[in-house]
């Protein structure tokens, strides 16, 4: 074949997924090409304005601990912070950023520009090209230009065979009005890849002049601002306020009497929704006992007057949109710059992958992002990081990076992606993973830095820092274990303010912190000789004394799967012909064909006394 250049690695679409997939394999040394139907839809946000949430700022710091960008772009561009489940235990809390929606798209597209081993390439990619052996060597764009290259990662989001409804209404397109990507398709199914249909679905965006503030909730920013990045330095302020508002009883009317209207339930739709975001119009039927739902108002940017409707996603007709909003409190008078939408799009089965994210059947192809059937920002990013990383390991023939359902929520929804499959869209979520209380927001780059120095997008002296910061834990958690704080009136006075009983011998500090009621910094006054310590250190050996036997406990179970994990499976291994093994997990083992026990014995189908079996085919291998 004749090419217009040669590449390393051809990245196709430059949402979320595909950002991070392309800085991976430049950074790693790879000339890549990352192409984008649209120049000015690099890194956008068409369904909200904001980076993080529950279990979703989790992998946000997890990219950052492997050396990826997102953290850093919502640092640089976010206008509110908030912690979310600040109530709750430290395994759950989370980083939710507001992000300035233009800022965003416009910080990353000037990250990408300046990459130096990247071309940026706006062109519809319709045709991915293999060699005589099956494996990718290029892709081919909608005007007939031809890119040589030996992996190609599909980072597609909602624009294949993007179809956009709202009300009685449908017409091809992808998100933002943007033009879809209709050829590609095609050319998977071609080559053998199954695609499935989804939708997915955003609110409106509203005027601010339209808004009656005075009658919303106002919710504020966290006073104690920590950075999403490790990484970054200096002081964040909040710039903006976010609001709060409720349906009532007669925007559930308003909605009930026009369903008939709703594509949803008209049937035009096919695709399947995500079960964990619903539309306003099925929280209204599925939810019919409760009186009212919540929506948050929240600004789109500095510069713009463009306010979105979190929790009001929607595909009835225009006039049905405008009547319900105005039903609202606050919104009696709002004007609507953006309708709402739904938009179905083609997806491949991740079954179909390798955990890492590479199609089993064809080499050099990988998929990341909502192509593999998840949805969000920070899935798709994640993802993204994992695949680029991934296709470069292959071409510089390394090994590849595996996260486990131990060291990460990023190894637990690859895991979850390759080993269960998905039946709507996967949304991550702290529930997911079994080892929460080891997987904290705030130990990401304990967990993960390790990784990413050993693959390369991580630096030496990120390394060497956090030993550094991991010595000085493990100095202030011995030092808080070998001081004592004696009895006396003034203590047990403190004590016993605190709801917690006085001591009646000489206690170590680490004891004390043992209990719910007493804090690191509750004990300063009886801790003359406590250092100087940055946060990120005295928190980080606070929370290893408190929760030590509930991590303990965790440990003895990852442990015990590590065990699992560690006995591969042959990759040409014959199910059909083991004896003992029952034919569904047969059926079921073949068409997944894990890496190991451990993948095995999550696959749905394949029980207890299957795995013993494998053990045994195993050991009588050995």
């Amino acid at each position: 074949m004749t090419f217009l250049e040669n590449y390393d690695v051809a990245v196709v679409g430059a949402g979320h997924a595909g950002v991070e997939a392309a800085l991976a394999a430049a950074r790693l040394g790879l000339r890549t090409a990352i192409f984008t139907i649209s120049l000015d839809s690099i890194a956008n946000m068409p369904c909200n304005p904001s980076i993080g949430g529950t279990a979703k700022g989790h992998l946000v710091r997890e990219i950052d601990a492997l050396g990826g960008q997102m953290a850093k772009a919502a640092d640089a561009t976010f206008l509110q912070s908030r912690v979310l489940n600040l109530g709750k235990g430290p395994a759950v809390h989370s980083h939710r950023v507001q992000a300035d929606r233009v800022k965003y798209h416009t910080y990353m597209k000037k990250i990408l520009e300046s990459e130096p081993l990247l071309d940026i390439r706006q062109g519809e990619v319709t045709r991915i090209l293999t060699d005589g052996d099956g494996g990718v060597c290029g892709v081919e764009t909608r005007l007939g230009s031809r890119f040589g290259a030996r992996a190609a990662i599909i980072c597609t989001g909602t624009y294949l065979k993007g179809v956009v409804h709202v009300g009685e209404t449908s017409y091809e397109s992808g998100p933002d009005a943007t033009l879809p990507s209709n050829g590609l398709s095609a050319s998977l199914r071609e080559l053998g890849v199954t695609l499935r249909r989804f939708k997915t679905g955003t609110p409106a965006r509203v005027h601010k002049r339209s808004i009656d503030f005075s009658k919303l909730e106002r919710q504020d920013g966290d006073s104690d601002i920590s950075p999403f990045s490790f990484e970054t330095e200096g002081e964040l302020e909040n710039r903006v306020s976010c609001y709060i508002s409720y349906t009532n009883a007669e925007t559930h009317r308003i909605i009930l009497e026009n369903l008939d209207r709703s594509p949803l339930y008209s049937g035009r739709i096919e695709g399947i929704g995500p079960r964990y975001c619903p539309s306003i119009e099925d929280k209204v039927v599925r939810f019919s006992d409760k009186p009212r739902h919540q929506l948050f108002i929240e600004p789109m940017g500095l510069d713009t007057e463009e306010y979105y409707l979190q929790g009001m996603s929607s595909s009835l007709p225009e006039d049905v949109q405008l009547k319900f909003l105005r039903s609202i409190e606050g919104l009696e008078h709002v004007e609507i710059m953006r309708n709402a939408y739904a938009i179905e799009y083609d997806c491949c089965d991740s079954l179909e992958l390798y955990p890492m994210l590479e199609f089993k059947k064809i080499p050099g192809l990988y998929g990341a992002g909502q192509f593999n059937g998840t949805s969000g920002y920070e899935e798709a990013a994640a993802q993204g990081l994992v695949a680029g990383i991934n296709a470069a390991m292959k071409i510089l023939g390394r090994d590849p990076l595996v996260l486990d359902r131990t060291t990460s929520y990023i190894g637990t929804l690859i895991d979850d992606l390759v080993t269960k499959g998905v039946s709507d869209p996967y949304r991550m979520m702290t529930s997911r993973s079994e080892y929460r209380l080891l997987l904290r927001e705030d130990n990401a780059d304990e967990r993960l830095v390790p990784f990413g120095y050993r693959v390369g997008l991580v630096s030496e002296e990120r390394y060497l820092k956090l030993q550094k910061k991991l010595e000085a834990v493990e100095k202030e958690i011995a030092r808080l274990n070998e001081t004592k704080l004696s009895p006396s009136p003034e203590v047990d006075g403190w004590l016993v303010s605190c709801e917690t009983s006085p001591i009646t011998e000489a206690t170590p500090l680490a004891k004390l912190l043992k209990r719910p009621q007493v804090t690191y910094a509750g004990l300063a006054r009886f801790d003359s000789g406590r250092p100087e310590l940055p946060k990120e250190v005295w928190e980080q050996a606070e929370l290893r004394i408190k929760y030590e036997g509930y991590i303990k406990l965790q440990q003895e179970q990852v442990e015990k799967m590590s065990r699992l994990e560690q006995k591969l499976l042959p990759e040409d291994i014959d199910y059909s012909a083991i004896k003992g093994l029952r034919l569904e997990a047969a059926e079921k083992l073949a068409k997944i064909r894990p890496r190991s026990l451990g993948q095995a014995s999550r696959i749905s189908g394949v029980n207890p006394a299957d795995i013993a079996v494998l053990l045994i085919r195993l050991e009588s291998k050995g």
